[in-house]
């Protein structure tokens, strides 16, 4: 089968297609042979060397923490019926999605429902999870102000409709005009473009100058501290993710002072069980199923173009998710 291989750290470059044997299925376990295979930012990160959290995968490796596809075979002790099963799941450790062929325990499968695109349940897998456990852990109520960062990407753009379905008044931040659209196509009442100076006075300006009450924050560094800048009062302050290359540094006395709420990223670490997770992707499913939440799949890249896509997410020239077709 042909797999994706990182050799060395380093840029997009160093991922490069090579051929491995076809694995089996041992006791419990299934082969899913990959239809798609979803990138994460995070990904971006770990293949430079870089890690906001998960530790270094040891080299060499095959990226990759999840993927959508049909199940092939199993091993000893696994239902036979879930051959031909249109199913995603998680990669162990983080990686080895980037292939033809990936073996997973039976028991981490979800199944993807009726009337739902492979594609998309791929897209949902992770970020679909994690946006469903972010959202329940803000606690939003109608009417709030919520302030989604990268509103348009393959989380962000899954908080906003989330918020916004939830009655909230949602202010989606992005960097580019075709960002904004897409934002404000998923229910974002207000869009700001925070690559330009001033940006958080729109924010204030948006919310009668008090000022968001949750901020998604999926950027951290510079602008994250500015978004917690302008977090209301009593407001709450969710991090997830540090795209930037650092986590937003949040000062607790000035947290403590203003009453913020502040949600760190140790979060996505109680998110990180497997079965938790599964039972969350399968929510973010049926919310797809029955047509309120809708995955947005920016890009598509074959397998032997993971370079690419790597390139294509690091320039953040892509909305949506990005995935690899295989």
């Amino acid at each position: 089968m042909r797999v994706v291989r990182v050799a060395r750290f380093g840029g997009p470059e160093v991922l490069e297609t090579r051929t491995a044997p076809d694995p089996v299925a041992g006791p419990g376990e299934v082969v899913v042979r990959t239809g798609y295979a979803e990138i994460n930012f995070i990904e971006t990160q770990l293949r430079q060397g870089f890690t906001p959290g998960p530790p270094l995968p040891e080299l060499p490796y095959v990226p990759g923490g999840g993927v959508g596809g049909h199940v092939v075979s199993v091993g000893e002790g696994a239902d036979s019926g879930l051959v031909g099963r249109r199913v995603v799941a998680r990669t162990p450790g983080f990686g080895g999605g980037n292939a033809e062929l990936v073996v997973v325990r039976a028991e981490d499968l979800v199944e993807v429902p009726d009337g739902v695109e492979l594609a998309d349940a791929t897209a949902l897998l992770n970020d679909g999870s994690t946006a469903v456990g972010l959202f329940a852990n803000a606690g939003i109520r109608p009417g709030e102000r919520v302030l989604v960062e990268a509103a348009a990407g393959g989380l962000g753009s899954l908080l906003v409709q989330l918020a916004h379905g939830a009655g909230a008044r949602v202010i989606g931040a992005a960097g580019s005009p075709a960002k904004l659209e897409v934002a404000a196509g998923l229910g974002a009442e207000v869009t700001v473009d925070y690559s330009r100076p001033g940006w958080t006075r729109e924010v204030l300006d948006a919310t009668g100058g008090r000022g968001p009450d949750v901020v998604f924050d999926g950027v951290g560094g510079e602008l994250g501290r500015e978004a917690f800048g302008v977090t209301a009062r009593g407001g709450r302050f969710s991090v997830h993710g540090a795209s930037s290359g650092s986590v937003t540094a949040v000062d607790p006395e000035e947290a403590a002072r203003r009453d913020v709420t502040v949600i760190g990223l140790e979060q996505l670490m109680a998110m990180s069980e497997i079965k938790g997770a599964n039972e969350r992707t399968a929510r973010a499913l049926a919310e797809a199923a029955a047509g309120r939440l809708r995955a947005v799949v920016g890009r598509t890249y074959p397998l032997e173009r993971a370079g690419e896509a790597h390139a294509a997410i690091e320039a953040r020239e892509v909305s949506g998710k990005t995935l690899l077709t295989i």
